[in-house]
């Protein structure tokens, strides 16, 4: 166990009780060396997280019970997700990161805070998430943190590194963990940890489509690290369900009912559209950007089988671009439109062949996708999260927020994480990384429909 330590924020301190490795419990799975796929390599290596609020708990003594369940069932987890409890090593030969699956340990790292959870700023990410974020080393595949608050509320980081997964597989992750500690068991069947479902084709081939969206990503490329802080700042904001199911009924016709994600997705492109127009500086036009998960978007028998629990990056991206002012005449039914076009014209079997195949090609390299980098027209980038299935109720009830968080370094572009909250009461969360005028546009709309998160709206006072 590691010696206690002190991590200060501001006015908020952190006290690290324990800090300790736990292993898998299954003495058969054999330890081995695993391959990322080229899909894991496409999207880099770097930290992700999925940070749960939990309300007061009803007792005092509730919180070692809640570091006794993890202590208990962590191993039997690792059992199931055994990768993560190994490390990211960069092989010397290749440079290329791998992972080294020998039951190094998972971290468990148990803390405490001495300000009320419900004290935050919610409204910014830099002044609530961020600051109950413990730092890992890169090469931890996964660190669990456990915060408990001074006003008995608490908090679990699950920090984990994007080489290894996705939205659905973190998801995932945080869901087979609550049946197991509730219940003893998994019902869903086992995940999937075969990557060689996507293999190069010999010789690589791809279209000049797939060759064009991405490039390189160096610093050369970037902005310098001024310009991104001062040019992006990152809000939490909440959708309550009505205003969800109304903007769906107005980005819908008699012919074709839009889905929340369209509907959104085609509110937040007017919303950018009317911000470039205001822009001293004239352009002509502007784009949105999705990351999808393929898993329910391929058709090939070949795949279909592997993708039902399949536990690495399935991730496709697709990018809507359209002239400013066609984005801010057009009805919300004609953008929303233009949304669904972007995302379903993709033959995503063919897509993600291609992508394997282009990143064979590429492999030393880092690469990214150019609107995600930010060049060119403005673009907005969408990741929804709340459409994978999500519980986080692990014996003490369901957590009030569930929410990805990352570090976005110098991209130039805008990204929305957006997350169901949980309890099931339709409402949408959303982790926002955008220009400040994009911002004040958004909490100044008439609409009213992005509201900055509160711990009142949270329940935390």
């Amino acid at each position: 166990m590691a010696p206690k330590a002190a991590a200060s924020s501001g006015e908020m301190t952190i006290r690290v009780v324990s800090r300790r490795l736990v292993q898998a419990s299954d003495a058969f799975i054999q330890p081995h060396v695993a391959a990322v796929s080229n899909l894991d390599l496409y999207p880099n290596s770097f930290q992700a997280s999925i940070v749960c609020l939990y309300p007061k708990l009803p007792k005092a003594g509730d919180f070692d019970a809640i570091v006794a369940t993890f202590e208990d069932v962590l191993p039997s987890l690792l059992n199931h997700f055994y990768p993560l409890a190994g490390r990211i090593v960069v092989d010397p030969a290749s440079g290329l990161p791998e992972l080294h699956c020998h039951n190094q340990g998972a971290e468990l790292i148990v803390g405490e805070v001495d300000v009320a959870l419900g004290s935050l700023d919610y409204a910014l990410t830099d002044e609530s998430l961020k600051r109950i974020m413990l730092p890992y080393p890169k090469d931890v595949a996964l660190s669990v943190q456990l915060l408990r608050f001074a006003c008995g509320s608490f908090s679990v980081v699950w920090g984990t590194n994007n080489l290894l997964i996705d939205g659905h597989a973190i998801t995932m992750v945080v869901r087979t963990w609550s049946e197991l500690a509730r219940t003893g068991r998994i019902a869903d069947g086992m995940p999937n940890h075969d990557r060689s479902v996507f293999r190069p084709r010999s010789p690589p081939s791809y279209g000049a489509a797939i060759d064009a969206m991405f490039v390189t990503y160096d610093h050369s490329r970037l902005v310098n690290v001024l310009t991104a802080h001062d040019s992006f700042v990152e809000r939490l904001y909440y959708i309550e369900a009505g205003d969800i199911a109304r903007l769906r009924d107005t980005a819908s016709t008699e012919l074709q009912r839009s889905s929340r994600v369209q509907a959104v997705s085609a509110y937040l492109w007017k919303v950018l559209a009317g911000v470039v127009a205001a822009s001293r500086v004239p352009e002509e036009r502007c784009r949105m950007g999705w990351w999808v998960d393929a898993r329910r978007r391929v058709t090939s028998p070949a795949l279909l089988p592997a993708m039902r629990n399949y536990f690495g990056n399935v991730t496709a991206y697709a990018l809507g671009d359209a002239a400013v002012e066609e984005v801010r005449e057009k009805p919300l039914a004609e953008v929303a439109a233009m949304v669904r076009e972007a995302i379903t014209s993709i033959d995503y079997d063919e897509y993600l062949q291609e992508l394997v195949d282009w990143v064979e090609e590429h492999k030393p390299e880092k690469l990214m996708e150019k609107g995600s980098l930010g060049l060119g027209s403005p673009t907005v980038n969408q990741t929804v999260f709340a459409s994978f299935p999500l519980d986080t109720d692990f014996g003490f009830g369901q957590a009030t927020l569930a929410m990805p968080i990352w570090e976005h370094g110098r991209v130039s572009s805008g990204t929305l994480s957006v997350g169901v909250r949980p309890g099931g009461d339709g409402s949408w969360l959303v982790s926002a990384y955008i220009w400040p005028r994009m911002a004040a546009a958004l909490e100044s709309d008439e609409q009213r429909i992005l509201k900055p998160v509160t711990a009142a709206y949270l329940g935390l006072i």
